[in-house]
């Protein structure tokens, strides 16, 4: 059995689209808040918006090794569902370093549990969506 990277690339992009949704979308606001993002005219907003293209090709690459890595684990550990192969995942790695990064990240302390839970759940939502993807096609 090898590596489907149609599915990665699916589910990169599935994973992509609901990140989005989730720090846009759900929690747009509240994202807005946490970064100063609201205290910016308008001009200064769509100056920012615009220079995040960068950014955003870097996370879609990023997304994509994370994605080819859940494939690669359910390889080498077929026994294992793949859900619970991300799961695992996402609380050994994804959680502490998330976490961490909001806590000696400068993030503002009142707003530090608030972006905790937005980071860890938004990312435990896009692994499983991208585990679910990865298992229905191959």
């Amino acid at each position: 059995m090898s590596i489907n990277y149609l599915a990665v690339l699916v589910a990169a992009v599935a994973d992509f689209v609901i990140g989005g949704i989730w720090y846009m979308g759900i929690f747009g606001k509240t994202w807005g808040k946490i970064h100063g993002f609201d205290k910016l005219s308008k001009a200064e907003q769509e100056k920012a918006s615009k220079s995040m293209g960068p950014f955003l090709i870097l996370q879609f690459v990023i997304t994509i090794v994370t994605v080819w890595s859940i494939a690669k684990f359910h390889l080498l550990l077929e026994d294992y569902s793949i859900y619970t192969l991300t799961l695992l995942a996402w609380v050994g790695f994804v959680l502490p370093t998330q976490i961490a990064a909001v806590v000696f990240g400068g993030t503002d302390q009142k707003w530090m549990l608030k972006k905790s839970l937005i980071m860890v759940s938004g990312s435990l939502a896009c692994l499983e969506a991208s585990a679910l993807i990865i298992k229905s096609i191959h």
